[in-house]
C-alpha cells in the first residue's frame, strides 16, 4: 500500500523519501513538504488509526509553513479514519488517502496540497 502511495505521489511531482525520523513517508513538491503516516491492512482497524494519528500529531509542527500532514490507510479503513471531523483534519492541515488493492490511491476530501 505504501509503495502505491509513493509511487502516486511521485508520478505528481513530488520528491519522495521514507522512514525519515520515524516517519512513514515525507514528501517535498516546490515549497511544500507532507508528511505521511501509512496503516495497512489489520485487525484493529479503530485502533490502529488512532494510533496512525497519534503518530502522525505528535511529529507535527501544525504552525510551520508549507507543511501539510497525510493519513494513509487501506480501503477497509476509511471509515476509521474519516472518524476524526472534517473541520479538525482541515485546522491540521490533514488529507486521507486511501489506497485501494490495485493501489489506486483517492484524496477523500479536498486536499490542502492544491
Amino acid at each position: 500500500m505504501i509503495e502505491a502511495f509513493t509511487a502516486w505521489l511521485t508520478s505528481d511531482g513530488w520528491t519522495v523519501e521514507r522512514e525519515v525520523d520515524f516517519c512513514d513517508v515525507v514528501a517535498h513538491r516546490g515549497t511544500t513538504t507532507l508528511y505521511a503516516e501509512a496503516k495497512g491492512r489489520t485487525a484493529a482497524v479503530g485502533l490502529d488509526v488512532d494510533t496512525l494519528y497519534g503518530q502522525l500529531l505528535r511529529r507535527a509542527d501544525v504552525g510551520a509553513e508549507g507543511v501539510v500532514f497525510g493519513v494513509v490507510v487501506p480501503v477497509e479503513s476509511r471509515a476509521a479514519a474519516l472518524r476524526v471531523p472534517e473541520a479538525t483534519r482541515r485546522a491540521l492541515r490533514v488529507t486521507v488517502y486511501v489506497v485501494d488493492a490495485l493501489g489506486q490511491v483517492e484524496v477523500v476530501e479536498p486536499s490542502p496540497l492544491t
